[in-house]
C-alpha cells in the first residue's frame, strides 16, 4: 500500500482529530482555534493537491478501512469526480479562515465545529459506501447545525431548528431508501450495488428510488422544500454563511449525482418509468421559483440564498438530462456548476459578510456608493455576479452551457427554455446590486444618525461607523478580508477559461458512466 492510498482516510481522519484541539487548547488559550484550523485546512488542501495529482494521473485510489472487502466492508474511492469536491471543500475551507481571522467568530468551539464540518463534507466526497453516505451526510448536518445556531439572537436559534427539523426528514428519507436497496441487494457498496440492481426485486428499488429522490431535494434544497435555506443562511454568522453556502448544499447534490451515475446507473434510470420527468420537473420548477423569489428580495444575503436555490435547480435539472437523453454533455455542465457555484456564492458571501464588517450594510439600498468606498470589493463583487449570471468567460456560463447543449442534444427544449429565462431573471436581481454600487450615490454620513439596526452578528450601524472611522478609528477589515474575495473573482473568470480541461479530466469518469 502506498502513501498516496492512505490520503483517503487521512483526509477524513485529520480534521476530525484535529476538532478535539481547539477545545483542548481553549483551556489555556483563548484563541487557539483559528490556528488549529488554519494548519489543519491548509494541510487538507496540500494533501488533497497531491491525491488529485494521482488521479488525474490515471490512477484510481481505493482504500478499504480495516482491510475488509468492500463487499462486507467501508470503502474510500477518490476518482475523477469526487476529487473535484474535494478540492473545492479544501480550498473553500481554507479560504474562508482568513475572513474569520479578523471577522470572527472566534471561539475555540466555532472552530470544533469548522472541522467536524469539513470532514463530514470529506467524508461524502469519498465515501464509496451508501450507508456510511448517510453517517457523513449527518456528520455535516449536525455540524451546520451548531454553526447556525452560533448567530446572535433568537432568529438563529430558529433558522437553525428549522433547519434540524427538515434535516432529520431528509436524511430519514435517504435512510429509508438506503433499506429498501439493501433489502433487494444485500449490500450496501455502491459497486456492488450497481451490479446487483438490474437484477433485484424492481418494486423494492422503485420505491427506494422515491425516497433517496425526496431525502435529496431537501438536502439540496429544492423547492419548495427549500425554506430552511434561506432563514440558515440570513442568521448564521457571517463568517459561517460563506462556507455552508458554497459547501454543504454542493456536497449534498453530488452525493445525489454520485447515486444517479455509480449506484442506479443511468441506463437503469433511464428505463424506470417516470424517474427523468420527476427530477427534471423538481429541477426546473426549482430554477424558475428560485430565481423569481431572489429578485423580490431587499436583503443582500437573503437574495443569495434563494440564487442558491435556482442555481441548484439547474444541476438536479441537468441530472435530468443525464437520465432522460444519457448525456454525457450535461454530467460536465452538472460538474462545472458545482464547483463553479461554490466558488461563487464563497465569494458573494465573503463580500457581503466584508460589506456588513465595515459599513453595517445588509440591504440592497444599503450598497448604494460601495464601488467608491471600497473599489476592490465592489469590483469582486460585480465579476462574481456577472460569473453568477453567465456572462463569458465567468464560470457560470461555461456550466450552464454545457447542459444547455445536453438538452439541445437530448431534445429537452423546455430545459433550455427554462436556462434562458432563469438567466435573464439573474440579471435582474445582479443589476439592482450593480446599480447600487456603481450609479447610486451613497447617503452623506451623519455621526449622530445611528443606521440600521444589524441583525446576524454584524455592525450596528452604517453612516455612523463610516463617519467614525473618518474621524481615524481603525478599519475592522484587513487586507486578508479583501484578498480572500478577490482571489474568489479571479479564480470564478479561470475556471471559465478552464472549462474545456475539467471536462477532460472527467472524460475517464465518464468512459466508465456511460460504456
Amino acid at each position: 500500500m502506498s502513501s498516496i492510498d492512505l490520503l483517503p482516510p487521512l483526509l477524513i481522519a485529520a480534521p476530525i482529530l484535529a476538532a478535539t484541539l481547539p477545545i483542548a487548547l481553549g483551556l489555556w488559550f483563548d484563541r487557539a482555534g483559528w490556528s488549529v484550523a488554519a494548519a489543519t485546512t491548509s494541510g487538507l488542501f496540500v494533501g488533497a493537491v497531491a491525491l488529485a495529482n494521482a488521479v488525474y494521473g490515471g490512477e484510481r485510489i481505493t482504500h478499504e478501512l480495516g482491510g475488509y472487502p468492500r463487499e462486507y466492508g467501508i470503502e474510500l474511492v477518490a476518482d475523477e469526480f469526487s476529487m473535484l469536491i474535494v478540492l473545492l471543500v479544501t480550498a473553500v475551507a481554507a479560504g474562508v479562515l482568513a475572513f474569520t481571522r479578523r471577522g470572527g467568530p472566534r471561539g475555540n468551539t466555532f472552530y470544533t465545529a469548522y472541522l467536524l464540518l469539513v470532514a463530514g463534507l470529506l467524508g461524502i466526497s469519498l465515501t464509496g459506501d451508501v450507508f456510511n453516505l448517510f453517517v457523513f451526510l449527518e456528520i455535516s448536518s449536525i455540524a451546520t447545525y451548531a454553526l447556525v445556531a452560533s448567530g446572535d439572537g433568537p432568529e438563529a436559534a430558529v433558522a437553525a431548528l428549522k433547519y434540524l427539523i427538515l434535516g432529520t426528514v431528509a436524511a430519514s428519507m435517504y435512510l429509508i431508501g438506503v433499506a429498501f436497496v439493501f433489502m433487494a441487494t444485500g449490500t450496501l457498496n455502491m459497486v456492488e450495488l450497481a451490479g446487483a440492481i438490474p437484477e433485484a426485486n424492481t418494486t423494492l428499488i422503485r420505491a427506494g428510488i422515491a425516497f433517496m429522490i425526496v431525502g435529496f431535494a431537501v438536502k439540496v434544497a429544492q423547492w419548495p422544500l427549500h425554506t430552511w435555506q434561506p432563514s440558515a443562511y440570513q442568521r448564521a454568522p457571517d463568517g459561517v454563511t460563506p462556507l455552508i453556502a458554497a459547501l454543504v448544499s454542493t456536497a449534498s447534490a453530488y452525493a445525489f449525482g454520485r447515486i444517479i451515475v455509480t449506484v442506479l446507473g443511468v441506463e437503469y434510470l433511464a428505463g424506470t418509468p417516470n424517474v427523468a420527468p420527476i427530477v427534471l420537473t423538481i429541477g426546473c420548477v426549482s430554477v424558475l421559483a428560485g430565481t423569481v423569489l431572489a429578485v423580490i428580495q431587499t436583503e443582500v444575503k437573503r437574495m443569495l440564498a434563494y440564487s442558491s436555490v435556482s442555481q441548484f435547480g439547474l444541476v438536479i435539472a441537468a441530472y435530468g438530462v443525464v437520465i432522460a437523453g444519457e448525456s454525457e454533455t450535461a454530467l460536465i455542465g452538472a460538474a462545472i456548476h458545482l464547483i463553479g457555484h461554490g466558488v461563487l456564492k464563497a465569494g458573494l458571501f465573503l463580500a457581503a459578510a466584508l460589506v456588513a464588517t465595515s459599513y453595517g450594510a445588509r440591504t440592497v439600498d444599503e450598497y448604494a456608493g460601495l464601488a467608491k468606498r471600497r473599489p476592490f470589493v465592489a469590483g469582486s463583487m460585480a465579476v462574481l455576479l456577472l460569473a453568477l449570471v453567465g456572462v463569458p468567460p465567468g464560470v457560470g456560463f461555461v456550466g450552464k452551457w454545457y447542459i444547455a447543449v445536453g438538452a439541445v442534444e437530448s431534445q429537452l427544449w423546455p430545459v433550455a427554455a427554462v436556462i434562458f429565462l432563469s438567466t435573464m431573471l439573474t440579471l435582474a436581481y445582479a443589476a439592482r446590486l450593480l446599480e447600487k454600487m456603481y450609479f447610486t450615490p451613497s447617503a452623506p454620513a451623519d455621526a449622530s444618525r445611528p443606521g440600521p439596526a444589524a441583525t446576524d452578528g454584524g455592525t450596528a450601524d452604517t453612516d455612523a461607523a463610516a463617519a467614525i472611522r473618518g474621524a481615524g478609528a481603525a478599519d475592522p477589515v484587513s487586507i486578508g478580508m479583501i484578498a480572500v474575495v478577490v482571489v474568489a473573482a479571479v479564480v470564478a473568470v479561470a475556471l471559465g477559461f478552464a472549462g474545456g480541461t475539467i471536462a477532460d479530466l472527467l472524460e475517464p469518469f465518464l468512459t466508465e458512466v456511460f460504456n
